[in-house]
């Protein structure tokens, strides 16, 4: 229980933020799920769209603190490489 004002406010602003950031936690997972479903795919331009869409959720993530930058990246690097291996080699001519 708080003892103070400060601390009490402090207690409310934890509420709020806890939700916001789960909410957003919630929305990286499915849209992470959502292309790596895309990935196994056959369709390339899907793929891409997903993984962009992905990118902007997780560097979103990143800029209001609810994921640290460097997790975001790494995600995003895991994301791009899954994406990469997903897709046959292009064509070289």
């Amino acid at each position: 229980m708080a003892n103070t004002k400060s601390a009490e406010k402090r207690s409310r602003q934890n509420v709020v933020r806890r939700a916001r950031n789960q909410s957003v936690r919630t929305q990286v997972k499915s849209v992470v799920k959502q292309a790596r479903a895309a990935f196994a795919g056959k369709d390339p331009a899907a793929s891409q769209q997903a993984l962009r869409d992905a990118m902007k959720m997780l560097s979103g993530a990143a800029s209001k603190g609810v994921l640290h930058p460097r997790n975001a990246s790494r995600r995003i690097s895991r994301l791009a490489r899954a994406l990469a291996s997903a897709q046959p080699p292009a064509s070289r001519t």
